[in-house]
């Protein structure tokens, strides 16, 4: 029997392997030894560590590790340059990043094989995904910056960036990040990961080849504290961090009142969703490109297998016979389906939680056959008769490890997809599309694929929600945690305000001198009055020292009674924006029909015309009344047979500090724009002047808003902001008030990655109409994208 023959017998794969001729020239030609590009040129190396071939354990170069001094070069050669960048016109930066992604596809092959060689991943991947979305997105960043000033007026870039990416992705996590920071005229430091950090440095060399000036993009290579001295450097103004939950938690807290502009883009333990009614045959093809795709090394791996119980034997059996044919080997042959991942020390840390997983009850299922002798070679696996509880069900593994449970409903299906920490991306396949629609808007992620998973494009925003992190990549929302509003940096401290202890009154006023019956005013939580849990009160002050009330001192308990009432009224994120927008004018009306009331009691409690106050309070509802209904997303048109429907969703339950002034409007200028949005809240009124606020419950109570939507805790402004911060159940936290005060809300929010806004002593004039506007709104809202396919 001749070989052809044969072949067709076996229909045994045969070698197709990529040549790495020209990778190990690039390398040779920089004798094999890299120091830092800063400022347009190369650094004599320093001292250095190895980057190693995951597949082969062979050195391919040595890499400079950066120090202290490295990066504050860089910093500077990046601020020196940002004047001349940031005033050049969009076009001409365009065409810049046009140049970049011309060359990117002429170097193709290169950038291909270099990454394969240091990462590990099949060449497949790096050629056909990789790579050409690496130019996309350099292409698209071009468009943005042409028309930037016309689709983002009165923004302007942050200033000096710091990027730090990680290994899973190297040149495409590099793109994500600098691409949309030239575009929006920033310059930037960027640390690529340790362990890949080759296409980042040939990177450099085509920044020189189409050159770019000088000090623009800068590429310091080292390990962890590399990056922690970009993190901590002064003059860096953003940081944009992509990696695990753990070092972004750490990044939080490093950055937490510094004013640094912040995103971060981490962990997942995605939910892969597979109906009854689904095609099981394309759902077992979309799960191998979900969790074995890149060795399952992908953030957004779909590392959860939640298949309907009715066909959950049919569909283990599909997946397992899938298994069997997946090649595991070179990652420089083509038809390799599986490579190697990162580095021993990722593969030990797999064998870990397996070793935990499997202790705890977990079986484990993997295919007959053989991996490489030598090289970080693993198996895929099928994981299963696991609890929610079991470590590898919580845990990122970042391995090829597929982990499965079933379900009995749709309901039970976005239960169990939605118990994680994380949030970062979803699948959800059925062949009723009403079904799979109802679905993905219940799922707490950012991205959710419908039968399909691992699309990305950079017109589609990606990033996560919980402690997967916060901002995005890519579209109009990863363009714009590139920029700030030009009037930020004009701010001045606020006039230094008291805030702790209340200012007792002049001597000891009887309750009855008033003529009329003695108040206490009560918090408001669940839609009911309550009173202090410590039981205690605190006076309420003019500021001639007279007597005005008292209110409740609040503490913890009083917080988690509120922040249980808010996540109970949930329903309200779900309420048509246009009930949400009628309830927001009837407050206003409410409001308004009590307007020299209200006013009485500003001018008693801060001295001051209240009249005015309780007119921008009015207008303001009225504004986010009219904005319920208006602020919404779009629908992206990815270059594929797909649509992206960009939906704009609450963050959930926040925390509002309030400012000492403006008893009044200080809070409702935060409250409505939570409110339009379909969040619920825990307010906690000035301080000093809480009357106000504990006045207006009267007119929630009247105006149709359901219980628990608005919660009103009264005492300590810090003290109650450090609960709230802390509180996992809190998903946004907004606080105005002193410097030190905001570091510290911002700081405490590490627990569960909550989204901050802080007034850092600034003096954010609340009264300013700018804050009727969109300011707020972005703030109140994340974005969720889903993908939908379509054509037969």
């Amino acid at each position: 029997m001749n070989k052809i023959a044969q072949i067709f017998d076996s229909l045994d794969y045969g070698p197709a392997p990529e040549a790495a001729d020209q990778a190990n020239a690039w390398l040779n030609s920089h004798d094999r030894v890299f120091g830092h590009f800063i400022d347009g040129a190369w650094t004599a190396p320093g001292k250095t560590f190895a980057s190693t071939n995951p597949a082969s354990s062979e050195k391919l170069a040595e890499v400079t590790d950066g120090t202290t001094e490295d990066v504050d070069t860089a910093v500077r050669a990046a601020r020196a340059a940002f004047p001349g960048w940031s005033a050049l016109s969009g076009y001409e930066r365009g065409k810049f990043l046009y140049a970049i992604a011309r060359m990117i596809q002429k170097h193709s092959r290169l950038l291909a094989v270099l990454e394969t060689m240091d990462n590990g991943k099949p060449i497949r991947e790096s050629r056909d995904a990789d790579i050409p979305l690496v130019a996309r997105h350099f292409y698209h960043h071009a468009g943005w910056a042409t028309h930037l000033s016309s689709q983002f007026p009165g923004m302007v870039p942050y200033g000096v960036c710091g990027q730090i990416i990680p290994w899973n992705f190297p040149l495409l996590m590099l793109a994500w990040k600098i691409a949309p920071a030239l575009a929006a005229g920033n310059t930037v430091v960027l640390k690529p990961a340790e362990f890949t950090s080759l296409t980042a440095l040939l990177f450099a060399e085509i920044c020189e080849r189409v050159g770019l000036p000088k000090g623009v993009v800068n590429i310091v290579t080292g390990e962890g504290e590399t990056g922690a001295a970009i993190v901590n450097h002064p003059d860096v103004d953003k940081i944009a961090f992509t990696g695990s939950t753990e070092v972004g938690k750490i990044i939080r807290a490093a950055t937490a009142g510094s004013g640094k502009g912040l995103s971060l883009e981490l962990g997942g333990k995605s939910p892969y969703i597979v109906f009854e009614d689904a095609d099981l045959d394309s759902a077992v093809e979309g799960l191998v490109e979900a969790i074995w795709f890149n060795q399952g090394q992908v953030c957004c791996a779909g590392s959860r297998l939640l298949v309907q119980e009715s066909i959950e034997e049919r569909f283990i059996a599909k997946v397992k016979t899938r298994m069997a044919k997946l090649r595991v080997g070179d990652p420089l042959d083509k038809s390799v389906d599986i490579g190697a991942l990162v580095a021993p020390v990722q593969v030990e840390r797999i064998r870990d939680l397996m070793q935990r997983g499997i202790a705890e009850g977990a079986e484990v299922y993997e295919p007959d056959g053989q991996v490489p002798a030598t090289g970080c070679f693993l198996k895929p696996a099928l994981v299963t008769n696991v609890s929610p509880a079991n470590t590898l069900v919580a845990e990122e593994i970042f391995g090829p490890v597929l982990v499965a449970m079933s379900f009995r409903t749709p309901e039970e299906a976005v239960a169990l997809a939605n118990n994680t920490r994380y949030g970062l991306a979803a699948t959800v396949w059925s062949e009723n599309i009403n079904l799979a629609l109802d679905i993905a808007p219940k799922l707490k992620a950012g991205v959710v694929w419908i039968n399909g998973t691992n699309n990305f494009d950079a017109a589609v925003g990606f990033g996560g929600y919980k402690e997967s992190g916060f901002g995005r990549e890519g579209g109009r929302e990863g363009m714009a945690s590139y920029l700030k509003p030009s009037w930020e940096k004009d701010l001045q401290p606020a006039p230094v305000r008291p805030h702790g202890e209340p200012v007792e009154p002049r001597g000891r006023a009887n309750p009855l001198d008033a003529g009329h019956l003695d108040q206490t005013a009560k918090m408001y939580i669940g839609g009911k009055q309550a009173r202090p849990d410590s039981a205690y009160n605190r006076p309420v002050v003019s500021p001639d020292g007279t007597s005005v009330g008292e209110v409740g001192e609040g503490n913890r308990k009083d917080i988690r009674n509120a922040v249980e009432a808010a996540r109970a009224a949930s329903g309200w994120g779900t309420t048509a924006a246009h009930t949400r927008a009628q309830i927001l004018y009837y407050l206003a009306e409410n409001l308004d029909y009590r307007r020299t009331e209200f006013a009485a009691r500003i001018k008693a409690q801060a001295g001051e015309d209240g009249d005015r106050e309780v007119a921008l309070s009015v207008e303001r509802l009225f504004a986010f009344a009219g904005w319920a209904d208006k602020y919404d997303g779009a629908v992206h048109n990815p270059p594929l047979r797909a649509v992206a429907a960009a939906m704009i969703e609450p963050l959930g339950v926040i925390g509002i500090v309030a400012p000492p002034s403006q008893p009044l409007l200080g809070s409702i200028a935060l409250i409505a724009p939570a409110l339009a949005m379909g969040n619920t809240v825990v307010v906690v009124p000035s301080d000093r002047s809480p009357l106000s606020m504990t006045d207006f419950y009267q007119v929630l109570e009247t105006s149709d808003v359901p219980s628990g939507v608005v919660n009103i805790v009264t005492g300590d402004s810090v003290t109650l902001a450090k609960t709230l911060a802390e509180h996992d159940g809190v998903d946004g936290m907004w606080f105005v008030g002193p410097a030190d005060a905001s570091a510290m809300v911002e700081k405490a929010s590490v627990g569960n990655l909550k989204q901050t806004w802080t007034s850092r002593g600034l003096d954010y004039d609340l009264a300013d109409p700018r804050f009727g506007g969109d300011y707020f709104l972005g703030k109140a809202t994340q974005v969720k994208n889903v993908w939908i396919p379509y054509g037969a």
